[in-house]
């Protein structure tokens, strides 16, 4: 009886041995799979992280090598970086800018500005066009942000364009006269010389005289509404 029941003890013990084996073998194998899949994605994150490197790396030779210029703050404060240029220039510019911007998306494309030189009178072959663009279009996208819009002028100003140049005409005819603004004398603003009062003077006194003007139009509408109020009360009364 003894010896059977040892038997049976041995035999017990041998099955407990040989399911824990498997049991090990099974969480060997599934740790040889995690690791594996750890290489694996350790590989496409280097694979990533390099090619992304490799775009930076071909990005700045590009840049250094004059091939590509380096990429603006989509932001940017165009009465600093245009000094050249009256608060009321700027904003005239800008009403411009965003009466072709019809796609509002914040660019004049291809398209926006065969439609722009047409209503100039002044209309361009596609490749008449697509050189336009490439006169100023500094990051190589095909399109005019506002900055590179307000570049047409600035070079347009400092005799940069030349005389058959699309974007000279487009200056011409934009009706934008920034002679009225900082030039004594100038008729022309292609003819006119730098000789304006300091930047920072002149947009102090824009601002001023544009707060001016608010409060006049407010005191105005106070007049109106006490006028509006005694002749209600003569109704009233």
């Amino acid at each position: 009886m003894a010896s059977q029941e040892l038997a049976q003890k041995l035999q017990r013990r041998l099955q407990l041995e040989e399911s824990g084996a498997a049991v090990e073998g099974e969480a060997e194998a599934v740790k040889g799979a995690a690791a594996a899949g750890e290489v694996e994605d350790r590989s496409c994150l280097t694979a990533s992280a390099g090619a992304e490197l490799s775009a930076k790396l071909c990005r700045r030779q590009d840049i250094n090598e004059g091939a590509a210029q380096p990429r603006r703050a989509a932001v940017f404060n165009p009465y600093t970086e245009f000094k050249e240029f009256s608060r009321r220039q700027i904003k005239d510019m800008e009403r411009m800018f965003r009466l072709y911007d019809s796609g509002r998306d914040g660019y004049i494309d291809l398209m926006e500005l065969k439609l722009m030189m047409e209503k100039l009178g002044a209309p361009q072959t596609h490749l008449g066009l697509k050189n336009m663009i490439k006169e100023v279009d500094e990051d190589f996208d095909g399109k005019l942000s506002f900055r590179e819009f307000l570049l047409i002028f600035h070079k347009a100003a400092a005799g940069e364009l030349e005389e058959d140049s699309g974007l000279l005409t487009l200056a011409k005819l934009s009706e934008i006269d920034v002679s009225i603004e900082g030039v004594k004398g100038a008729k022309n603003f292609f003819e006119a010389k730098a000789q304006a009062l300091s930047s920072a003077s002149k947009f102090e006194a824009e601002i001023k005289a544009e707060q001016d003007e608010r409060k006049r139009e407010e005191e105005e509408r106070k007049h109106r509404r006490a006028a509006f109020r005694e002749l209600k009360s003569a109704f009233t009364q």
